[in-house]
């Protein structure tokens, strides 16, 4: 009875069994790992193209309305963070994981068996006078006495000799693997206690990182700017720009900074970098001669604007121009303030309706009364600022990862099958070789190995004769 119920538990689980083996044949199988793994790059791609981290504004304002709603209802703007992306990991190291046990590793690191040694395309045999025994014995010194790992078994009542070079190294594309899940374990971490952002600070104002307290008091911008001759004319090409900060971090002290490209500063393990810079500018907006109540109170930066009260009209400023052409009125090629203005763009709701280039410090008749003037510039610094407690992890992973792919692409890992039996009073020797990149790279040193063995053997006694045949069938 109990045998039975045994039976009936075993058929019960039989279709789990076979579901389960069926689920990791889909993710050993290499077109899914594949496919799994451009979804990731996709993802990744996406995460590249559109800037991460912004507020809804910002794409609504610089998208087109389809692909700012599209952005803010797939939460493309916080992708690395997204359940997607992050579950798109979890299914490649889950591939990779199937294809490590169901196919690498029995691929890469046989068990120890017999083979039908003249089915094999590198295989060659020896015939030679003497005991099987220590002939055995012989082929065992000759193997280790050339760095060969020697192991012996025994099937079926006959032995076998297994001879491994560089063995260890079928292990590299199992460091490979390891090393991209170093990454992820990497990349995961920075998904849960990591963050990143940016933020532009005017000149003598101060910017709050909201992750974590710490504060920069920008005391001073400064940019070099130089004319470079070239074949189709002068070009301005920014040398240097650095920021000269107050930085207070999470113990309150204030650390004098400066910050400049390529340059970092460690403030409580965030790194803040010197991304950009740009000119806000402090408009002055009046009626009939009157400032206008709820005009811009603060200087205004590239893409920010501000409503005309009392009416449906709007200004946005866009771009400053370091110098206007007075011959031509319109922008000069130097960026450099010399003659500074700015362009601003006018809207009637939603609908662009003018666009004008004013000089710094002249007014602009907007009618009705109205007029705008762009009073001064104000130098602000960009910033980004990126917290990655994962990075010493992925740069361990990515040193494994490479460690594996060296080893894989470098080493050739071979095994050689010799077995030895007695034939008419003298001693057959069977001899097969396998590696783990197909056989024609090992070809010429198969045909040196079996070229040692026959003259080793016509050494081994004054009455040693030796006949070799070396096969290299379908190389």
């Amino acid at each position: 009875m109990e045998a039975r119920s045994g039976g009936v538990a075993l058929g019960a689980l039989r279709p789990l069994r076979e579901g389960w083996n069926e689920l990791v044949a889909l993710f050993a199988n290499v077109t899914f790992g594949v496919s799994l793994l451009g979804i990731w790059a996709l993802l990744t791609l996406i995460g590249v193209v559109i800037e991460q981290g912004k507020d809804p504004s910002f794409y609504a304002a610089n998208y087109a309305p389809p692909l700012a709603r599209l952005i803010a209802r797939l939460d493309l703007a916080n992708i690395y963070h997204s359940a997607a992306y992050i579950g798109v990991l979890g299914l490649i190291l889950c591939s990779m994981t199937a294809a490590t046990f169901t196919k690498v590793i029995p691929r890469r690191i046989p068990r120890l068996a017999p083979v039908k040694v003249e089915k094999i395309p590198l295989h060659a045999t020896l015939r030679v006078p003497g005991d099987v025994d220590v002939v055995r014995e012989r082929l065992a010194a000759f193997f280790g006495a050339r760095g060969w790992q020697v192991r012996k078994r025994e099937f079926g009542g006959t032995e076998w000799t297994f001879a491994d070079k560089n063995n260890w190294a079928r292990r590299g594309v199992l460091v490979a693997h390891v090393g991209f899940v170093v990454i992820a374990i990497g990349t995961t971490i920075y998904w849960a206690k990591g963050y990143s952002g940016q933020f532009a600070v005017l000149s003598g104002q101060t910017a709050t990182i909201p992750e974590n307290g710490a504060r920069i008091a920008l005391q001073r911008f400064a940019y070099r700017i130089d004319p470079v001759r070239t074949k189709s004319g002068i070009v301005y090409q920014p040398i240097d720009y650095v920021s000269n900060a107050k930085v207070t971090g999470r113990d309150g002290r204030v650390h004098d900074a400066v910050i400049r490209v390529n340059q970092p500063y460690d403030i409580d393990g965030t790194l803040i970098y010197q991304a950009s810079y740009g000119f806000a500018i402090d408009f002055r907006l009046t009626k009939d001669g009157k400032p206008v109540p709820g005009g811009p109170d603060h200087p205004l930066k590239e893409g920010e604007g501000f409503p005309i009260g009392g009416t449906s009209r709007a200004i946005q400023y866009t771009r400053f121009v370091g110098t206007i052409d007075r011959a031509s009125g319109q922008p000069a090629a130097d960026p450099r303030p010399n003659d500074p203005g700015i362009v601003i763009q006018a809207y009637d709701g939603d609908r662009p309706v003018g666009s004008a280039l004013v000089a710094l410090g002249q007014p602009l008749d907007l009618g009705a009364g109205y007029a705008l003037t762009p009073a001064r510039y104000v130098l602000y610094s960009g910033f980004q600022y990126r917290y990655d407690p994962g990075i010493p992890i992925v740069g361990l992973g990515a040193f494994v990862l490479l460690a594996g792919l060296c080893i894989s692409f470098y080493f050739l890992p071979a095994r050689l099958f010799v077995t030895a039996r007695a034939v008419d009073g003298a001693t057959e020797v069977g001899l097969a070789a396998t590696t783990v990149k197909g056989y024609d790279v090992f070809e010429d040193r198969f045909r040196e190995i079996v070229e040692a063995l026959t003259r080793t053997e016509r050494g081994a006694g004054p009455a040693t004769e030796v006949t070799a045949e070396t096969v290299l069938g379908g190389v």
